[in-house]
C-alpha cells in the first residue's frame, strides 16, 4: 500500500525567531513551507521572558517581547506556510529519492525535501531547586519563570542564580519590588555584560559565592524566610522574602533529534558558513548552531534563517539565484503591496 503524502520543500522544526523568520524567507523564495512546533503556540524561548524589553533588534527600540513574538508571528504566516504545534519529532528516515519524511512520536509523519532545524535549546524545562520540599511552593510565592512583573509589586523578592535570566529579572524588578536580593554560588555571572553591570549598580543586594540551601514557612503554604550559605566558608545567615525565584539553568530535550547522526555537543549542531549540518539536505538556524562566526542574538538569529534556507534552496535547484530579491524589488510582494494601497513602481 503507498503511503499518502504531501511534499514540502522545506520543513522548519522550531517555532521561535529563527523558524518564524525562515518560515517567512522561505516565502520570499517561493519555497512549499511547513513549521513545525513542539509546543502550542509560537515563540520558542522568547516565551520565557514574555514581559522583558528587548533592545536589540533592529528596527525595534525598544520592544516588549510578547510585542515581538505577535509581530514575527504575523510576519511567519505572510505566504501562509503549513503550521504545525504540538508534536514532537523524534525520527527520520531518508527514501532512496534524497526527500525526508519526519515522524513525531505520536506516530504522525511528514514528507519533506530539505530540513532547517531551528530547535533553539530544544524543549527546555526548568532545573527544579534541589530541597526537599520546594515543590509544594510552587503554587503560591516559589517561582521558575516570571511571566508578569506586576505580581511582584513592593514585595521582597529574592531570586536564585546567575544566568542571563536571572539579571535580566533582577534588573527588570529592581524599579517595583520593595528589594531584590540576587544569589549565586559564583562571583561570575552569564549573560550580556551590560546587563551584569546594571544588575551590580542599581540592585543592592548581589550576594556571592552564596547558595540558597533551606526555605522556611510557618504556615507550610508559602516561604517567609530562607536561608543562604557561603559555598567557601559555610556560614549560613536567614533572609525574610516575599517571592522567591530560581534560575538554575534548563534543562534540553531534543526528542531523538541528536539521534540522526548530526555533528553534535550537549547543546549544538555543527555546520559550516552555509548552515549545512554534515547530512546532505539538512541545515540549521538559531541558537541550535555553533560556528566560527556565530552571532547570538535574535538578530543573528534571523541571519542564520536566511543562510539556511538559501542553502536548502540550492541544495533542490542549483541554477537558482543565490539568494532572494530584496522585497521592493520581490515579485512576490506585488499583490501585498497593491492590498495595501502601495502602487508598483
Amino acid at each position: 500500500m503507498v503511503e499518502p503524502m504531501e511534499l514540502y520543500d522545506v520543513t522548519i522544526i522550531g517555532g521561535g525567531p529563527a523558524g518564524m523568520y525562515a518560515a517567512f524567507y522561505s516565502g520570499m523564495r517561493d519555497l512549499k513551507t511547513k513549521l513545525i512546533e513542539a509546543r502550542e503556540e509560537l515563540g520558542g524561548r522568547m516565551l520565557i521572558y514574555p514581559e522583558k524589553m528587548i533592545w536589540d533588534v533592529g528596527g525595534f527600540a525598544p520592544v516588549v517581547c510578547q510585542q515581538l513574538i505577535a509581530q514575527l508571528a504575523q510576519q511567519a504566516t505572510v505566504f501562509d506556510p503549513t503550521l504545525v504545534f504540538g508534536q514532537h519529532i523524534k525520527h527520520l528516515e531518508r527514501k532512496e529519492d534524497g526527500t525526508f519524511v519526519l515522524i513525531a512520536d505520536s506516530g504522525e509523519k511528514h514528507w519533506t525535501r530539505t530540513v532547517v532545524l531551528a530547535l533553539g535549546r530544544g524543549i527546555l524545562k526548568m532545573a527544579k531547586l534541589d530541597i526537599e520540599g520546594a515543590d509544594r511552593f510552587e503554587i503560591t510565592n516559589l517561582h521558575y519563570t516570571v511571566q508578569e512583573l506586576e505580581p511582584f509589586r513592593g514585595k521582597r523578592v529574592l531570586i536564585s542564580g546567575g544566568g542571563n535570566s536571572a539579571v535580566d529579572w533582577a534588573n527588570e524588578l529592581q524599579p517595583i519590588a520593595q528589594s531584590v536580593t540576587v544569589v549565586h554560588r559564583r562571583e561570575m555571572f552569564g549573560g550580556h555584560e551590560k546587563n551584569i553591570i546594571r544588575m551590580k549598580q542599581s540592585v543592592a543586594a548581589v550576594r556571592t559565592p552564596y547558595a540558597l540551601t533551606q526555605l522556611h514557612s510557618e504556615d507550610g503554604q508559602t516561604i517567609g524566610k530562607v536561608t543562604i550559605c557561603h559555598v567557601e566558608t559555610g556560614e549560613t545567615e536567614q533572609l525574610g522574602v516575599d517571592a522567591v525565584i530560581v534560575n538554575h539553568g534548563l534543562k534540553s530535550d531534543f526528542s531523538g533529534i541528536n539521534e540522526w547522526g548530526l555533528q553534535m555537543d550537549d547543546w549544538n549542531v555543527y555546520v559550516n558558513g552555509k548552515l549545512e549540518t554534515n547530512v546532505p539536505g539538512i541545515y540549521a538556524a538559531g541558537d541550535f548552531v555553533n560556528f566560527d562566526s556565530k552571532v547570538n542574538l535574535i538578530a543573528g538569529a534571523f541571519s542564520d534563517a536566511v543562510l539556511a534556507v538559501n542553502s536548502a534552496k540550492l541544495h533542490m535547484e542549483p541554477e537558482a539565484p543565490r539568494m532572494a530579491y530584496v522585497s521592493s524589488h520581490n515579485d512576490r510582494f506585488k499583490e501585498k503591496n497593491r492590498a495595501l494601497g502601495v502602487a508598483d513602481e
